[in-house]
């Protein structure tokens, strides 16, 4: 990729004037980043249909907002750097990220992070001019937001808010602007889960909150029945009435939509009889290539009144196990007695639905849903912006020159105050194979270097070459849910000429190739791999696979 479609992963990690200081025999050298990946359901699309997900693997927590006849969205991205993707479509549908709104190490600290931590659900809106995200940094800050002239960036610096909670986003009436987020509620929490949604007045002109905050929603939809975790609110006015959505039942296979609506700002709000609008709960566990967890949706309207939904949701492999994380899905909003309706009760979201009626965007040289395939090759001298590390890097380890991305070893995987030396991508497909070039030569015993498959600190595998009793050794390390790793196969290598490093990726299961001199080898199949779900791994990420140097 070359010109806007290549960013800096940070500003310091990129002019690496530490690099050439380093020993040539402890920076590993990667060449050609392969990844292929394709569905598990095999659903035709037609020319007038669309592909759910429209983003997939790891972009969850989608907000979307329009201008003008563009659209532009940003996904939850938490401890990874930098963070907060930002995209552009003309159509819903064919997306093209535009930029990272977290790109510099000045704007937010995530040293001591764990992945799961950090940037959470991000609203995107658009007024007089500028582009405004609201966020929470959680363990690092709380709530800000952060404004930008070009949605692509720069973003400026966090401007800090002084409430507490989750899931803040903005509503614009005219030339005021009114905060809604998760705070806790205005008594004694009843149970665990239980929260409140509120309401503040924010002056946009001096970063502000103002006026005073006012709770609208206790609970959820119905308090006695102990609604958990009501979040990621939005508000939208139509008609004369407020829409207050949010989702509700947590971000597992509870989650779900719902949505409650006012005469007045500040309410009282009424629950819709009919809710939730979207939820997957209802459905037998055991049907084929099922869509879990839907919720955390926001509704957009399009230039030509129709509305849509985009919103998270899940595809696992098996027994609610998936690999790739929470992804973006898309779906029409119809609106029936005063009431938005995502979809009805009891029925699966669809793989393929007809596409907006919007003119046809321009196919991204990335795709971001289907069957697809690309490769880096590592040309100019920055990473192309779907490159992500771990926690807020300090230090260069980094640099991209000659056709090649060079790592010098960083702290090693679970030291939470320092950045490994890793930048992946995110795995969007369960069926996958990854694959990567590299020379290295370790330099002592245990140094290490190859490419990883990393959810977060405790939960990660690690393959490549490492030098045991001063012999250059190729192996497979895993560590599940453990501090410690485990060595699962090793073999000798010659570590003197390029070595090619394959992972293949089959829902739970993988097999990992190594070819040195022309001639392939398997180091293992068959390996269990589960350990990478979100339900064995825990957290809200998906897997990143990608080159690391560890000393």
């Amino acid at each position: 990729m070359t010109g806007r479609g290549k960013v800096l992963l940070c500003g310091a990690v990129c002019g690496v004037a530490a690099m050439a200081s380093a020993a040539t025999a402890q920076v590993a050298r990667f060449e050609r980043f392969r990844y292929d990946g394709k569905a598990q359901e095999r659903e035709s699309v037609t020319s007038g249909d669309y592909r759910n997900p429209i983003l997939s693997g790891y972009y969850p927590d989608p907000s979307v907002t329009r201008v003008g006849d563009d659209f532009y969205l940003v996904n939850s991205s938490f401890a990874h750097f930098p963070g907060l993707p930002v995209f552009r479509s003309k159509d819903l549908v064919n997306w093209v990220q535009i930029g990272n709104a977290i790109d510099r190490p000045e704007q937010l600290d995530f040293t001591g992070r764990r992945v799961s931590q950090a940037v959470f659900a991000p609203d995107i809106s658009f007024h007089d001019g500028t582009f405004y995200i609201a966020n929470t940094c959680v363990e690092c800050g709380g709530n800000f937001v952060i404004t930008a002239r070009n949605p692509a960036g720069p973003w400026s610096q966090p401007i800090w808010l002084p409430f507490e909670g989750i899931d803040p986003s903005i509503y614009w009436e005219g030339d005021r602007a009114y905060i809604v987020n998760n705070r806790a509620p205005a008594e004694p929490p009843r149970y665990d889960g239980h929260r409140a949604i509120w309401v503040q007045e924010y002056d946009w002109r001096v970063g502000k909150m103002v006026g005073e905050s006012t709770q609208l929603i206790n609970g959820g939809v119905d308090l006695s029945k102990k609604p958990v975790w009501i979040e990621g609110p939005h508000l939208l006015r139509k008609q004369g009435w407020y829409y207050l959505t949010a989702a509700e039942g947590g971000t597992s296979d509870n989650h779900s939509q719902v949505v409650f609506r006012s005469r007045n700002l500040r309410g009282p709000f009424t629950p819709y009889a009919g809710n939730p609008i979207l939820t997957q709960r209802d459905l037998p566990p055991n049907r084929a290539h099922p869509v879990t967890s839907a919720g955390h949706a926001e509704l957009v309207q399009t230039q030509n009144g129709d509305w849509w939904a985009t919103f998270l949701a899940t595809r696992p492999y098996a027994d609610g196990l998936y690999n790739i994380g929470r992804e973006t899905f898309l779906l029409p909003v119809t609106w029936r007695d005063g009431w938005p309706h995502i979809l009805e009760r009891g029925v699966p979201i669809p793989f393929t639905a007809p596409r907006p009626r919007l003119p046809g965007g321009p196919t991204p040289t990335l795709p971001t849903s289907g069957d697809f395939g690309y490769s880096d090759d590592f040309g100019g001298n920055r990473l192309a912006m779907q490159w992500i590390g771990i926690r807020t890097p300090r230090q260069p380890f980094y640099r991209v020159a000659n056709g090649a991305l060079e790592l010098q070893p960083g702290a090693r995987f679970g030291d939470l105050t320092g950045v490994p030396s890793f930048v992946g991508r995110r795995q969007q497909h369960h069926v996958a194979t990854v694959s990567v070039t590299m020379r290295y030569q370790p330099g002592k015993d245990g140094a290490r270097a190859g490419l990883a498959a990393v959810q977060n600190d405790r939960s990660l595998l690690l393959f490549g070459v490492t030098r045991v009793q001063g012999k250059p050794m190729i192996a497979l390390w895993t560590r599940a849910g453990a501090d410690a790793d485990t060595l699962v196969a090793s073999a000798p290598v010659d570590a003197g000429k390029p070595l090619t490093l394959t992972m293949h990726a089959d829902g739970g299961a993988m097999r990992f190739d190594y070819a040195v001199g022309g001639q392939r080898r398997t180091l293992r199949d068959g390996v269990d791999v589960r350990f990478l779900s979100t339900a064995q791994a825990t957290g809200f990420v998906g897997t990143v696979i990608g080159p690391f140097d560890e000393p």
